[in-house]
């Protein structure tokens, strides 16, 4: 009977197809929380280390970069993320010393993957072309896993340097292994002077904030949402969440 009733559909131009295998979703969350304690931005440490925390628990992100950062805040993000792996790399004086943040603790910027997507060790450095202040910018990357992720924080002095930061963090990018993002605060801004959008290469598309956080992607990751939430006044920028599908 069986045979009879296979005959029959493929006869009758059905097709048994297997069930799809589902698309795994990855939230990237950005984050600048102004907690140096050096930039008029800074509202005081527990205000937006508890803001911070709480978008965690309810967005329950896979990747969080967070930029204007102490080292010390990795302890209490990455319990907010739960199993995960975590990068911090400090922001460089001009003698390669590490900028710091009031409370002596180094001052930088925060990559987090959870461990399902996590891999291989981290790598940081620090850009090519640097503006006339004193802080040198850096980056840092994690490897998949199953999603590359890089956090960065760009000049905020010489919009020609930011691009060509920008570009460069990019350009590491393109060669990472798999589904790619690279979140952070750029100082630059979409249709602006340079305009973030040039810094976008083949193979990724970008979401931005509307102001000067994007998330660029890799074209293997489907774009689904972009989300602005409210720091509620602990920072000067709000949260910046973008959802996409990984195959």
């Amino acid at each position: 009977m069986r045979t009879v009733l296979g005959v029959l559909l493929l006869l009758s131009g059905f097709l048994v197809a297997s069930p799809a295998s589902a698309a795994t979703t990855v939230k990237v969350l950005q984050l600048n929380i102004c907690h140096s304690g050096l930039a008029g931005c800074y509202t005081g440490a527990e205000p937006v280390m508890a803001k911070a925390v709480s978008v965690i628990g309810s967005t329950r992100p896979q990747v969080l970069s967070v930029n204007e950062a102490c080292a010390g805040d990795v302890a209490r993000l990455q319990a907010a993320m739960g199993a995960s792996q975590a990068v911090f790399v400090a922001a460089q004086r001009r003698d390669g010393t590490p900028v710091t943040c009031t409370n002596g603790q180094q001052f930088g910027n925060i990559l987090i993957v959870v461990a399902a997507l996590a891999g291989g060790p981290a790598s940081t450095g620090r850009y090519t072309a640097q503006d006339t202040s004193n802080e040198m910018r850096v980056w840092a990357c994690l490897p998949a896993g199953g999603v590359s992720a890089c956090t960065t924080h760009l000049s905020a002095r010489t919009g020609s340097v930011a691009l060509a930061q920008c570009k460069e963090l990019l350009g590491r990018a393109v060669g990472l292994p798999g589904p790619t993002v690279v979140a952070g605060d750029m100082n630059l801004r979409y249709q602006g002077s340079p305009n973030v959008q040039d810094c976008n290469p083949a193979g990724f598309y970008r979401k931005g904030d509307g102001d000067v956080q994007h998330v660029f992607a890799s074209t293997s990751l489907a774009f689904v949402s972009g989300t602005e939430l409210s720091m509620s006044g602990t920072t000067d920028h709000p949260a910046w969440l973008v959802t996409v599908t990984a195959p």
